[in-house]
Protein backbone atom coordinates (compact mmCIF):
# COMPACT_ATOMS: atom_id res chain seq x y z
CA UNK A 1 0.00 0.00 0.00
CA UNK A 2 1.32 3.58 -1.16
CA UNK A 3 2.16 6.23 1.63
CA UNK A 4 -0.59 8.23 0.44
CA UNK A 5 -3.15 5.37 0.47
CA UNK A 6 -2.13 4.88 4.68
CA UNK A 7 -2.65 8.73 5.26
CA UNK A 8 -5.86 8.94 3.27
CA UNK A 9 -7.00 5.80 5.64
CA UNK A 10 -6.22 7.22 8.76
CA UNK A 11 -7.43 10.80 7.68
CA UNK A 12 -10.85 9.24 6.82
CA UNK A 13 -10.39 7.97 10.48
CA UNK A 14 -10.68 11.29 12.27
CA UNK A 15 -12.84 12.92 14.51
CA UNK A 16 -15.39 15.44 14.24
CA UNK A 17 -14.89 16.91 17.45
CA UNK A 18 -11.55 14.67 19.20
CA UNK A 19 -11.69 16.56 22.33
CA UNK A 20 -14.98 15.48 22.98
CA UNK A 21 -14.70 12.05 21.79
CA UNK A 22 -11.99 11.11 24.42
CA UNK A 23 -13.25 13.47 27.42
CA UNK A 24 -16.90 11.64 26.93
CA UNK A 25 -14.85 8.29 26.96
CA UNK A 26 -13.55 8.99 30.12
CA UNK A 27 -16.80 10.29 31.74
CA UNK A 28 -18.00 6.47 30.92
CA UNK A 29 -15.23 4.76 32.41
CA UNK A 30 -15.71 6.82 35.46
CA UNK A 31 -18.93 6.22 35.64
CA UNK A 32 -19.13 2.35 34.95
CA UNK A 33 -16.30 2.27 37.55
CA UNK A 34 -18.32 3.99 39.86
CA UNK A 35 -21.97 2.17 39.11
CA UNK A 36 -20.34 -1.21 39.63
CA UNK A 37 -18.32 0.05 42.77
CA UNK A 38 -21.53 1.11 44.45
CA UNK A 39 -23.25 -2.25 43.18
CA UNK A 40 -20.44 -4.47 44.63
CA UNK A 41 -19.91 -2.72 47.64
CA UNK A 42 -23.60 -2.49 48.96
CA UNK A 43 -23.85 -6.76 47.91
CA UNK A 44 -20.26 -7.03 50.18
CA UNK A 45 -21.45 -4.87 53.23
CA UNK A 46 -25.11 -6.27 53.17
CA UNK A 47 -23.98 -9.66 53.38
CA UNK A 48 -21.04 -8.39 55.74
CA UNK A 49 -24.17 -7.27 58.42
CA UNK A 50 -26.39 -10.25 58.03
CA UNK A 51 -28.70 -9.36 55.70
CA UNK A 52 -30.29 -12.32 53.86
CA UNK A 53 -30.49 -12.51 50.19
CA UNK A 54 -33.88 -10.95 49.79
CA UNK A 55 -31.83 -7.53 50.57
CA UNK A 56 -28.77 -8.72 48.32
CA UNK A 57 -31.20 -10.18 45.29
CA UNK A 58 -32.96 -6.62 45.84
CA UNK A 59 -29.73 -4.03 45.46
CA UNK A 60 -29.47 -6.08 41.86
CA UNK A 61 -32.79 -5.35 40.69
CA UNK A 62 -32.93 -1.96 41.95
CA UNK A 63 -29.76 -1.56 39.73
CA UNK A 64 -31.32 -3.22 36.28
CA UNK A 65 -35.06 -2.20 36.96
CA UNK A 66 -35.56 1.78 36.63
CA UNK A 67 -33.30 1.99 33.05
CA UNK A 68 -36.24 -0.39 32.22
CA UNK A 69 -39.26 1.58 33.35
CA UNK A 70 -37.92 4.73 32.93
CA UNK A 71 -36.77 4.18 29.32
CA UNK A 72 -40.27 5.74 27.69
CA UNK A 73 -39.19 9.08 29.98
CA UNK A 74 -35.52 9.18 29.68
CA UNK A 75 -35.80 8.82 25.45
CA UNK A 76 -37.93 12.18 25.34
CA UNK A 77 -36.27 13.88 28.33
CA UNK A 78 -32.44 13.23 26.05
CA UNK A 79 -34.21 14.07 22.41
CA UNK A 80 -35.94 17.39 23.91
CA UNK A 81 -33.46 18.85 26.55
CA UNK A 82 -29.98 20.39 26.14
CA UNK A 83 -27.68 16.96 27.40
CA UNK A 84 -25.51 19.87 28.79
CA UNK A 85 -28.47 20.37 31.34
CA UNK A 86 -29.05 16.68 31.48
CA UNK A 87 -25.51 15.65 32.34
CA UNK A 88 -25.09 18.13 34.85
CA UNK A 89 -28.58 18.09 36.65
CA UNK A 90 -29.01 14.00 36.91
CA UNK A 91 -24.64 13.97 37.57
CA UNK A 92 -25.61 16.44 40.68
CA UNK A 93 -28.58 14.45 41.87
CA UNK A 94 -26.79 11.27 41.68
CA UNK A 95 -23.60 12.22 44.08
CA UNK A 96 -25.70 14.11 46.26
CA UNK A 97 -27.77 10.19 46.47
CA UNK A 98 -24.63 8.20 46.90
CA UNK A 99 -23.39 10.82 49.68
CA UNK A 100 -26.68 9.99 51.47
CA UNK A 101 -25.82 6.37 51.28
CA UNK A 102 -22.95 6.30 53.03
CA UNK A 103 -24.42 7.46 56.25
CA UNK A 104 -27.63 5.21 56.10
CA UNK A 105 -27.55 1.87 57.62
CA UNK A 106 -30.94 0.72 56.70
CA UNK A 107 -30.75 -2.26 54.41
CA UNK A 108 -34.06 -1.41 52.79
CA UNK A 109 -33.55 2.72 52.91
CA UNK A 110 -30.12 1.55 51.01
CA UNK A 111 -32.23 -0.42 48.26
CA UNK A 112 -34.54 2.57 48.03
CA UNK A 113 -31.28 5.05 47.33
CA UNK A 114 -30.16 2.38 45.11
CA UNK A 115 -32.99 2.82 42.67
CA UNK A 116 -32.87 6.23 42.81
CA UNK A 117 -29.21 5.57 42.01
CA UNK A 118 -29.48 3.56 38.91
CA UNK A 119 -32.49 5.81 37.77
CA UNK A 120 -30.03 8.46 36.84
CA UNK A 121 -27.90 5.70 34.86
CA UNK A 122 -31.70 6.20 32.45
CA UNK A 123 -31.03 9.57 31.57
CA UNK A 124 -27.30 9.81 31.48
CA UNK A 125 -26.42 6.75 29.46
CA UNK A 126 -28.88 7.51 26.31
CA UNK A 127 -27.00 10.77 26.43
CA UNK A 128 -23.76 10.04 25.59
CA UNK A 129 -24.74 7.36 23.39
CA UNK A 130 -26.95 10.00 21.58
CA UNK A 131 -24.14 12.58 21.50
CA UNK A 132 -21.02 10.25 20.29
CA UNK A 133 -22.26 10.22 16.87
CA UNK A 134 -21.66 14.22 16.30
CA UNK A 135 -18.45 14.03 18.20
CA UNK A 136 -17.27 11.51 15.98
CA UNK A 137 -18.80 12.78 12.77
CA UNK A 138 -19.34 9.84 9.86
CA UNK A 139 -16.14 8.84 9.39
CA UNK A 140 -15.00 8.28 13.13
CA UNK A 141 -18.13 6.37 14.66
CA UNK A 142 -16.43 2.68 14.67
CA UNK A 143 -13.26 3.53 16.28
CA UNK A 144 -15.36 6.47 18.34
CA UNK A 145 -17.77 3.30 19.13
CA UNK A 146 -14.04 0.96 20.06
CA UNK A 147 -12.61 3.99 22.36
CA UNK A 148 -15.96 3.92 24.72
CA UNK A 149 -16.31 0.42 25.00
CA UNK A 150 -12.84 0.18 26.06
CA UNK A 151 -13.27 3.03 28.41
CA UNK A 152 -16.61 1.75 29.72
CA UNK A 153 -15.16 -2.42 29.92
CA UNK A 154 -12.19 -1.03 32.30
CA UNK A 155 -14.39 1.06 34.43
CA UNK A 156 -16.64 -2.26 34.77
CA UNK A 157 -13.37 -4.19 35.68
CA UNK A 158 -12.16 -2.19 38.06
CA UNK A 159 -15.12 -1.46 39.95
CA UNK A 160 -15.65 -4.42 41.61
CA UNK A 161 -11.67 -4.96 42.41
CA UNK A 162 -11.93 -1.37 43.92
CA UNK A 163 -14.93 -2.22 45.56
CA UNK A 164 -13.50 -5.87 47.38
CA UNK A 165 -10.25 -3.78 48.48
CA UNK A 166 -12.28 -0.66 49.62
CA UNK A 167 -15.11 -2.21 51.52
CA UNK A 168 -12.82 -4.67 53.17
CA UNK A 169 -10.27 -1.70 54.85
CA UNK A 170 -13.04 1.16 55.53
CA UNK A 171 -15.73 -0.37 55.26
CA UNK A 172 -19.25 0.91 53.29
CA UNK A 173 -18.64 4.49 53.53
CA UNK A 174 -15.89 5.38 51.90
CA UNK A 175 -16.77 3.44 48.40
CA UNK A 176 -19.97 5.02 48.22
CA UNK A 177 -18.40 8.65 48.71
CA UNK A 178 -15.37 7.66 45.74
CA UNK A 179 -19.15 6.84 43.56
CA UNK A 180 -19.96 10.20 44.65
CA UNK A 181 -17.08 11.92 43.49
CA UNK A 182 -16.82 9.97 39.96
CA UNK A 183 -20.27 11.50 39.29
CA UNK A 184 -19.28 14.64 40.20
CA UNK A 185 -16.88 13.61 37.41
CA UNK A 186 -19.72 13.34 34.64
CA UNK A 187 -20.66 16.84 36.11
CA UNK A 188 -17.73 18.07 34.86
CA UNK A 189 -17.82 15.80 31.47
CA UNK A 190 -20.91 17.80 30.93
CA UNK A 191 -19.92 20.92 31.33
CA UNK A 192 -16.36 20.82 29.36
CA UNK A 193 -18.84 19.11 26.31
CA UNK A 194 -18.59 21.57 23.18
CA UNK A 195 -20.97 19.42 21.67
CA UNK A 196 -24.57 19.73 22.48
CA UNK A 197 -27.50 18.29 21.65
CA UNK A 198 -30.35 21.18 21.81
CA UNK A 199 -32.99 18.81 19.84
CA UNK A 200 -37.30 19.49 19.07
CA UNK A 201 -38.38 15.71 17.50
CA UNK A 202 -40.68 17.14 14.95
CA UNK A 203 -43.95 15.70 14.01
CA UNK A 204 -45.76 14.99 10.65
CA UNK A 205 -48.44 17.44 9.69
CA UNK A 206 -51.72 16.67 11.27
CA UNK A 207 -50.19 14.40 14.23
CA UNK A 208 -48.69 14.49 17.50
CA UNK A 209 -46.05 11.31 17.13
CA UNK A 210 -42.85 11.51 15.54
CA UNK A 211 -42.01 10.30 11.71
CA UNK A 212 -39.80 7.71 13.52
CA UNK A 213 -40.04 4.49 15.17
CA UNK A 214 -37.52 1.69 15.82
CA UNK A 215 -40.03 -0.34 13.60
CA UNK A 216 -39.81 1.36 11.00
CA UNK A 217 -36.31 0.16 10.34
CA UNK A 218 -36.59 -3.81 10.19
CA UNK A 219 -32.76 -4.01 10.38
CA UNK A 220 -32.67 -1.99 13.71
CA UNK A 221 -35.86 -3.77 15.25
CA UNK A 222 -34.37 -7.15 14.41
CA UNK A 223 -31.51 -6.28 16.17
CA UNK A 224 -33.01 -5.12 19.31
CA UNK A 225 -34.76 -8.85 19.27
CA UNK A 226 -31.68 -10.28 18.97
CA UNK A 227 -29.69 -8.25 21.03
CA UNK A 228 -32.49 -9.21 23.78
CA UNK A 229 -31.96 -13.41 22.82
CA UNK A 230 -28.23 -13.05 22.94
CA UNK A 231 -28.21 -11.33 26.50
CA UNK A 232 -30.75 -13.78 28.02
CA UNK A 233 -28.59 -16.70 26.98
CA UNK A 234 -25.51 -15.30 27.89
CA UNK A 235 -26.70 -13.94 31.15
CA UNK A 236 -27.81 -17.39 31.93
CA UNK A 237 -24.92 -19.28 31.39
CA UNK A 238 -22.20 -16.63 33.11
CA UNK A 239 -24.25 -17.59 36.43
CA UNK A 240 -24.50 -21.37 35.65
CA UNK A 241 -20.51 -21.00 34.50
CA UNK A 242 -18.95 -20.45 38.20
CA UNK A 243 -20.64 -23.69 39.46
CA UNK A 244 -19.64 -25.19 36.42
CA UNK A 245 -15.89 -24.61 36.22
CA UNK A 246 -15.74 -24.57 40.53
CA UNK A 247 -17.89 -27.51 41.07
CA UNK A 248 -18.11 -30.03 37.71
CA UNK A 249 -14.45 -29.09 36.17
CA UNK A 250 -12.33 -28.74 39.27
CA UNK A 251 -11.04 -25.38 38.67
CA UNK A 252 -9.80 -22.99 41.18
CA UNK A 253 -11.50 -19.64 41.52
CA UNK A 254 -8.06 -17.87 39.68
CA UNK A 255 -8.98 -20.54 36.68
CA UNK A 256 -12.66 -19.14 36.91
CA UNK A 257 -11.30 -15.26 37.06
CA UNK A 258 -9.07 -15.91 33.78
CA UNK A 259 -12.05 -17.59 32.14
CA UNK A 260 -13.99 -14.56 32.30
CA UNK A 261 -10.95 -12.08 31.99
CA UNK A 262 -10.60 -13.94 28.56
CA UNK A 263 -14.18 -12.87 27.38
CA UNK A 264 -13.85 -9.28 28.51
CA UNK A 265 -10.35 -8.71 26.58
CA UNK A 266 -11.09 -10.36 23.55
CA UNK A 267 -14.06 -8.29 23.09
CA UNK A 268 -11.79 -5.18 23.52
CA UNK A 269 -10.23 -6.46 20.62
CA UNK A 270 -12.75 -7.48 18.80
CA UNK A 271 -14.44 -3.86 19.31
CA UNK A 272 -10.93 -2.19 18.15
CA UNK A 273 -10.90 -4.31 14.64
CA UNK A 274 -14.38 -3.67 13.99
CA UNK A 275 -13.51 -0.29 13.67
CA UNK A 276 -10.42 -0.16 11.58
CA UNK A 277 -12.47 -0.74 8.56
CA UNK A 278 -15.97 1.01 7.33
CA UNK A 279 -18.39 -1.33 5.64
CA UNK A 280 -21.47 -0.90 4.32
CA UNK A 281 -24.95 -1.30 6.69
CA UNK A 282 -26.05 -4.79 5.01
CA UNK A 283 -22.67 -6.39 5.31
CA UNK A 284 -22.58 -4.87 9.13
CA UNK A 285 -25.89 -6.65 9.71
CA UNK A 286 -25.18 -9.93 7.67
CA UNK A 287 -22.27 -10.16 9.88
CA UNK A 288 -23.90 -9.64 12.93
CA UNK A 289 -26.14 -12.58 12.16
CA UNK A 290 -23.27 -14.49 11.73
CA UNK A 291 -21.62 -13.45 14.89
CA UNK A 292 -24.66 -14.30 17.40
CA UNK A 293 -25.29 -17.85 15.59
CA UNK A 294 -21.06 -18.28 16.48
CA UNK A 295 -21.72 -17.09 20.68
CA UNK A 296 -24.52 -19.49 20.61
CA UNK A 297 -22.72 -22.29 19.04
CA UNK A 298 -19.60 -21.68 21.23
CA UNK A 299 -21.61 -21.20 24.48
CA UNK A 300 -23.63 -24.90 23.73
CA UNK A 301 -20.60 -26.29 23.10
CA UNK A 302 -18.99 -25.17 26.50
CA UNK A 303 -21.43 -27.02 28.51
CA UNK A 304 -20.07 -30.23 27.12
CA UNK A 305 -16.10 -29.96 27.33
CA UNK A 306 -14.20 -31.81 29.74
CA UNK A 307 -11.85 -29.87 31.49
CA UNK A 308 -12.18 -26.52 31.97
CA UNK A 309 -9.08 -25.83 29.67
CA UNK A 310 -11.47 -25.87 26.72
CA UNK A 311 -13.50 -22.80 28.29
CA UNK A 312 -10.39 -20.85 27.47
CA UNK A 313 -10.52 -20.65 23.88
CA UNK A 314 -14.07 -21.15 23.42
CA UNK A 315 -14.65 -17.63 25.55
CA UNK A 316 -12.22 -15.82 23.79
CA UNK A 317 -13.86 -16.14 20.69
CA UNK A 318 -17.02 -15.74 21.98
CA UNK A 319 -15.72 -12.38 23.64
CA UNK A 320 -14.08 -11.48 20.06
CA UNK A 321 -17.62 -11.93 18.51
CA UNK A 322 -18.70 -10.03 21.35
CA UNK A 323 -16.94 -6.97 20.79
CA UNK A 324 -17.10 -6.90 17.31
CA UNK A 325 -20.95 -7.01 17.43
CA UNK A 326 -21.03 -4.02 19.79
CA UNK A 327 -19.05 -1.65 17.71
CA UNK A 328 -21.29 -2.74 14.72
CA UNK A 329 -24.36 -2.15 16.60
CA UNK A 330 -23.52 0.93 17.48
CA UNK A 331 -22.18 2.29 14.16
CA UNK A 332 -25.30 0.95 12.26
CA UNK A 333 -27.76 3.11 15.12
CA UNK A 334 -25.25 6.22 14.40
CA UNK A 335 -26.25 5.95 10.84
CA UNK A 336 -30.11 4.88 10.74
CA UNK A 337 -31.58 6.74 13.78
CA UNK A 338 -32.50 9.97 13.14
CA UNK A 339 -30.65 12.57 15.30
CA UNK A 340 -33.94 13.81 16.43
CA UNK A 341 -34.85 10.21 18.17
CA UNK A 342 -31.84 8.91 19.20
CA UNK A 343 -32.44 9.54 22.87
CA UNK A 344 -35.66 7.28 22.71
CA UNK A 345 -33.40 4.47 20.39
CA UNK A 346 -30.51 4.47 22.90
CA UNK A 347 -33.26 4.02 26.20
CA UNK A 348 -35.10 1.32 24.44
CA UNK A 349 -32.09 -0.60 23.44
CA UNK A 350 -30.47 0.06 27.25
CA UNK A 351 -33.80 -1.25 28.81
CA UNK A 352 -33.78 -4.39 26.65
CA UNK A 353 -30.28 -5.09 27.70
CA UNK A 354 -31.25 -4.31 31.84
CA UNK A 355 -34.54 -6.48 31.18
CA UNK A 356 -32.80 -9.38 29.57
CA UNK A 357 -30.07 -9.25 31.85
CA UNK A 358 -32.30 -9.56 35.16
CA UNK A 359 -34.60 -12.18 33.40
CA UNK A 360 -31.00 -13.93 33.03
CA UNK A 361 -30.01 -13.79 36.31
CA UNK A 362 -33.09 -14.87 38.01
CA UNK A 363 -33.48 -17.78 35.39
CA UNK A 364 -30.26 -18.95 35.73
CA UNK A 365 -31.19 -18.99 39.79
CA UNK A 366 -33.73 -20.73 39.07
CA UNK A 367 -32.52 -23.56 36.63
CA UNK A 368 -29.40 -23.86 38.79
CA UNK A 369 -31.10 -25.43 41.90
CA UNK A 370 -32.84 -28.25 39.94
CA UNK A 371 -30.62 -29.30 36.94
CA UNK A 372 -26.78 -29.51 36.78
CA UNK A 373 -24.36 -26.49 36.04
CA UNK A 374 -23.70 -28.19 32.42
CA UNK A 375 -27.10 -28.79 31.51
CA UNK A 376 -28.28 -25.15 32.10
CA UNK A 377 -24.68 -23.95 29.43
CA UNK A 378 -26.08 -26.50 27.13
CA UNK A 379 -29.33 -25.82 27.07
CA UNK A 380 -29.46 -22.07 27.34
CA UNK A 381 -27.05 -22.24 24.34
CA UNK A 382 -29.37 -24.63 23.04
CA UNK A 383 -31.97 -22.47 23.17
CA UNK A 384 -29.65 -18.91 21.93
CA UNK A 385 -28.71 -21.00 18.96
CA UNK A 386 -32.52 -21.72 18.05
CA UNK A 387 -33.96 -17.81 18.79
CA UNK A 388 -30.74 -16.75 16.35
CA UNK A 389 -31.77 -19.46 13.98
CA UNK A 390 -35.53 -18.22 13.41
CA UNK A 391 -34.23 -14.52 13.77
CA UNK A 392 -31.65 -14.83 11.03
CA UNK A 393 -33.87 -14.77 7.89
CA UNK A 394 -35.87 -12.28 8.59
CA UNK A 395 -32.46 -10.07 10.07
CA UNK A 396 -30.85 -10.95 6.82
CA UNK A 397 -33.36 -9.48 4.58
CA UNK A 398 -33.89 -6.45 6.49
CA UNK A 399 -30.29 -6.03 6.18
CA UNK A 400 -30.99 -5.61 2.35
CA UNK A 401 -33.19 -3.35 2.88
CA UNK A 402 -32.63 0.92 2.79
CA UNK A 403 -32.74 2.51 5.89
CA UNK A 404 -35.95 4.38 7.22
CA UNK A 405 -36.40 7.71 5.97
CA UNK A 406 -35.75 10.01 8.97
CA UNK A 407 -36.83 13.61 10.12
CA UNK A 408 -32.69 14.55 9.36
CA UNK A 409 -29.88 12.62 8.22
CA UNK A 410 -28.69 10.44 11.47
CA UNK A 411 -25.02 11.43 11.46
CA UNK A 412 -24.70 15.04 11.05
CA UNK A 413 -22.05 17.68 11.95
CA UNK A 414 -21.30 18.12 15.78
CA UNK A 415 -23.46 21.09 17.34
CA UNK A 416 -21.14 23.20 19.37
CA UNK A 417 -21.07 25.56 21.59
CA UNK A 418 -18.78 27.94 23.42
CA UNK A 419 -17.93 27.30 27.31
Amino acid sequence: MRTEDVKDYFRSMSFASPRDVYLAASARGVSQLGDFLAATSLVLALQERGAGSYAVAAVLAAAALPPVVLAPLAGRVVDRFDSRVVLTAVGVAQAACCGLMAYVRSPWLLVVLAALLAAGLAFTTPTFSALLPDMAGPDGIGRAMAISQTAGSIGSLAGPALAGVLVGLYGLQVPLLVDAASFLAVVGAGLLLRTRRVVVVSAPSGSAEPAWRTRSDPLLAMQIVMVGALTLTVNTTMVALVFFVRGSLGGSAASYGLIEASWTGMMLVGGWLAALRARGDASLGRLLVVGNLVIAGLITMAGLVPAYGWLFPLWAIGGFANGVGNNFLGVLAARRVPREMRGQYFAKFLAVVNATNLIGFVLAGVLVDRFSAAAVITGGGLAGLAAMTVLTLPTWRAASRPPAVGVTPAVTAPVTADL
